[in-house]
């Protein structure tokens, strides 16, 4: 039976570390949660804001399905593209410095539909090695030819693009890589991009929101601009509630409406999100005082975490990723901080390369320096 095979399979990974279970949270996202009714201290939300359960969202989402119900009911492209889905599509538009954006279901569906949009046979991708999942798969159902460089390796990269004479050329990258938590080099990579003619596909799902001036991410942190540049973010994260959006030209975001397949064929997020997004984009655009504590409460776990004898990789942003390397290692890390009530997530392969199992702890502006305190003592008295 297939069933005997796919139990074998499970308990292989169970024995190696790497099985994946789900707990089950009873209380609203923040620092402090209910997991499986126990409490905890909570360092793996990407709530980076500590928006998800603010009140004005709430009321703007009560006030959204008040007036707009539910359900969208029908794909954008039908009858499902709500006044409040277009006034979130020019507020996006406006805030990330773009003339269009579109919006999409998720991050994963929105790098999806762009690179299946833009490429295909014939054309190239350029991959960071160390990209998200939903961008190694969009180049993969692109059907274009796959070049992937190591990671923010400029040189290979420019030899890559040497290299290759016929056909588009699409850059895709993540802006802040979301299990190491370093930033890509966009300006050199822009930079290429012009020298090779080709395109610039920035995913800041873990930059939107938290850098640059207002929170407007990673474009306004390195200061560039380009038509070049196809701009994606998510709104789960900082933003505090749910979806993607992606920030183009006007010609990119036509293209997208006619050819992007997670687009085209799925129902519309209900319009009550997107008026919670309008209302958390105004927080965001006010939060410099969230972003100046967020980064305060950076620079103090990284102090405190120094001499452990784990290494704390290189960040400057709230995710701050503690290399073990063992799987089950990480996995005994992460059940001792359990222990004393504070919860981190261990990551282990495939999501991260072999060999470098972590706690992938992640700041919120929600935290408070007596939080940030309680891990520091705590992996100390691991440590020993």
């Amino acid at each position: 039976m297939p069933f005997f095979e796919l139990q074998q399979e499970l308990e292989a990974r169970a024995a190696q570390g790497l099985l994946r279970q789900r707990r089950t949270l009873d209380s609203p996202q923040s620092p402090h949660i209910v997991v499986d009714g126990k409490p905890y201290l909570s360092f793996c939300s990407n709530d980076y804001l500590g928006l998800a359960n603010h009140p004005r969202l709430v009321a703007a989402l009560q006030q959204g399905a008040a007036q707009y119900g539910v359900g969208a009911g029908a794909a954008h492209l039908v009858s499902g593209h709500s006044a409040a889905h277009h006034r979130l599509e020019q507020a996006l538009a406006a805030f990330a410095g773009k003339p269009a954006a579109l919006l999409f279901s998720t991050g994963y569906m929105a790098n999806l539909g762009v690179v299946q949009a833009l490429v295909g046979k014939g054309d190239t991708v350029f991959a960071d090695r160390l990209n998200h999942a939903s961008l190694n798969d969009a180049m993969l159902l692109s059907r274009a030819e796959m070049k992937r460089y190591r990671h923010n390796d400029m040189a290979q990269l420019a030899a890559l693009l040497e290299q290759t004479q016929a056909g588009r050329k699409l850059i895709i990258t993540d802006a802040v890589f979301s299990m190491d938590g370093d930033l890509a080099p966009l300006p050199e990579l822009l930079a290429l991009c012009e020298r090779h003619d080709a395109w610039l596909l920035v995913d800041d799902a873990h930059g939107f929101g938290v850098l640059g001036e207002q929170g407007r991410g990673s474009l306004a942190h390195c200061g560039i601009a380009s038509e070049r540049i196809i701009y994606m973010a998510t709104l789960g994260k900082a933003a505090g509630v749910f979806g993607a959006f992606v920030a183009a030209e006007q010609v990119v975001i036509d293209t997208l409406v006619n050819h992007a397949r997670s687009y085209v064929y799925t129902t519309a997020t209900p319009p009550a999100l997107a008026s919670a997004v309008l209302e958390s984009l105004k927080l965001i655009g006010q939060g410099d005082a969230l972003r100046e504590h967020l980064r305060n409460l950076i620079a103090q776990l990284r102090s405190g975490l120094q001499g452990l004898r784990w290494e704390l990789m290189p960040s400057d942003t709230a995710i701050q990723p503690l290399l073990v390397g063992d799987n089950q290692a990480a996995l005994a890390l992460s059940e001792g901080l359990r222990e004393r009530g504070i919860w981190v997530a261990a990551i282990r392969p495939p999501t991260v390369p072999q060999g470098t199992a972590r706690l992938r702890i992640t700041l919120s502006a929600a935290h408070t320096g007596s939080d940030v305190e309680q891990l520091i003592g705590a992996l100390h008295e691991l440590a020993q």
